[in-house]
């Protein structure tokens, strides 16, 4: 039995079905790579593919140079990858790899089906950790085993994180060999690798999704508002936005991010360098001592102004806008299906623990001045008149929201103030400036935690077969979405659990409750997030 397969762009024939899943080769104008197969999940999967040269020496806090042309042979690709440095002392600088998975290639009559859908997952980890790297199955197979209706190949890239990935200042900007936000411009490289190479895995870099969760979905969040504007290129028309951890996001060179330089320079002990010299300085530093620098800054603003301090800045070239400004006027951003996703109760995961406590902890307790004593110190821009508004009119002592029927507690209340601000109003926003079709979704499943979610779609547990209507209308219409840009498409739940509403022609989200779906309509929160953009700028969000 002959059995086609794609070769280096080319049609390769194998008289083994064996041979062409376990061994699917794919030659790249930089080398050649060899893949695996996986028979227990029946996946073809390369895990280790060099996408840019290592970010080391004068291409530390660089934008993503090509990679080295491979003259050693096939690149085995079954090998694990580091992570870009963390925040103590794993990972490696030698880090931008990108691991790839799907069904293994089909053929028909001779010739290769017609390609698949891309679906891109950045991972989350505050901007300050997290890893790519990935084992059999790899994370989000359970999204993608609902059903075998949906069918695209997936990739999992690394990409820069703490100071090595997004530190600030103008010294950077002017550096000639240095770039702002690099961690961005890695996804974004993945993505124009996407565009040039994917056909010769099976995909249709036509039709690609972005996808993340947390820090994940801020950087989707942030590729959204880059896709297609100004000089930037169109990578992707469809985005899903999990849980956005969209943090305080300054202009470059504003003095809480020259602040952010200074001290990191201080730290570092490069300080001392001649003003033209200190970039070059950082650059020759051994990474653990960027790294012991990143832990400190990273720690020092946990619970007040700008949570674990490392974050994108408004570059001027690839983000132009504060998302807030992004979504003030009529135009919409240029990705034609986006989706966004909050859970109930994230915010707690950010908020200080004191503000449930009678007792002070770490500054914080549960009164009236202890919650005061937080916001402040969380908007400090905003005038005493705000600070009075967020209190008495949008999150009063006592409340509630759409899905939470009543709270009263210091420590609910400040983390809805932080799960608006910095998760749930971006999902909402991205999702309503969609250019085609927007969507919206609440996780309200106790506890609704940030990450609770995640347990239905990022790896295999017993919860998604004692509840497999909230795991297949849930994960069904993730998929359903990738493959399509409907969530309802590849409907996998019955008549009675109502699908993904429309969120521009309904006003409803889409929300997960313990044993199946509602719809519910969205008007305290348009309210909440209305304030928070108009007055965006003062946070900055």
């Amino acid at each position: 039995m002959k059995i086609l397969f794609l070769l280096g762009g080319a049609l390769a024939f194998t008289n083994s079905a064996a041979a062409a899943y376990e061994n699917p080769l794919v030659n790249l104008d930089y080398g050649s790579f060899q893949g695996k197969y996986d028979n227990t999940y029946n996946l073809s999967y390369f895990r280790k593919i060099p996408y840019a040269s290592p970010p080391t020496g004068e291409n530390r806090f660089r934008s993503p140079q090509p990679p080295a042309t491979i003259t050693d042979g096939t690149y085995n690709t079954d090998q694990d990858f580091d992570m870009c440095p963390q925040r103590t002392v794993n990972g490696s600088e030698d880090c931008l790899y990108l691991g790839l998975f799907s069904r293994p290639w089909n053929t028909e009559n001779g010739k290769a089906k017609a390609k698949r859908p891309v679906l891109v997952v950045f991972y989350g980890g505050a901007f300050i950790q997290g890893s790519a790297a990935f084992t059999m199955p790899p994370s989000s197979f359970p999204v993608l085993n609902t059903s075998t209706s949906n069918d695209y190949v997936v990739i999992y890239p690394n990409y820069r994180v703490n100071a090595f990935g997004f530190l600030p200042g103008k010294a950077i900007k002017e550096s000639k060999t240095s770039d702002l936000n690099p961690g961005l411009l890695d996804q974004q490289y993945v993505l124009k690798w996407v565009q040039k190479y994917i056909h010769l895995f099976g995909g249709d870099a036509k039709n690609v999704t972005i996808w993340g969760q947390s820090a994940g979905a801020g950087s989707v969040v942030a590729q959204v508002l880059a896709n297609g504007r100004g000089e930037q290129p169109k990578l992707f028309s469809k985005a899903l936005a999990s849980s956005p951890f969209w943090p305080k996001t300054y202009k470059f060179d504003d003095a809480e991010a020259e602040s952010v330089f200074d001290d990191f320079v201080s730290l570092t002990g490069c300080a001392k360098a001649e003003t033209d010299g200190v970039v070059d300085c950082l650059k020759r530093l051994d990474a653990q001592v960027i790294r012991d620098a990143s832990l400190v800054i990273d720690a020092r603003s946990t619970w007040t102004t700008s949570s674990y301090t490392w974050a994108p800045v408004i570059d001027g070239e690839f983000l132009v806008d504060t998302l807030s400004e992004a979504v003030s006027g009529a135009r919409e951003v240029e990705t034609e299906f986006v989706w966004g996703m909050y859970n109930s109760h994230e915010g707690e995961n950010f908020v200080p623990t004191g503000l449930k406590s009678a007792e002070s902890v770490n500054g914080f307790n549960s009164s009236t001045e202890g919650f005061r004593y937080w916001l402040t110190g969380f908007l400090p821009r905003f005038s005493k008149s705000q600070i009075r508004l967020v209190e008495d009119f949008y999150y009063p002592a006592a409340g509630s929201t759409e899905t939470i029927d009543e709270y009263n507690t210091t420590f609910v209340r400040a983390g809805l103030i932080y799960r608006d601000v910095v998760l749930a109003c971006p999902a909402y926003w991205v999702g309503s400036s969609a250019e085609k079709k927007g969507y919206l979704g609440e996780y309200t499943i106790s506890p609704a935690t940030h990450g609770s979610d995640t347990i239905y779609w990022n790896r295999i547990n017993a919860v998604q077969t004692t509840n497999p209507v909230v795991y297949k209308g849930y994960a069904g219409a993730f998929a359903s979405f990738f493959q399509t840009g409907d969530p309802n498409a590849h409907k996998l739940t019955g008549s009675t659990e109502p699908g993904v509403p429309l969120l521009q022609k309904t006003g409803e989200e889409f929300v997960v409750v313990d044993d199946g779906f509602e719809n519910i309509h969205i008007d305290q929160l348009k309210n909440r997030c209305d304030f928070w953009r108009k007055l965006g700028k003062q946070i900055p969000v």
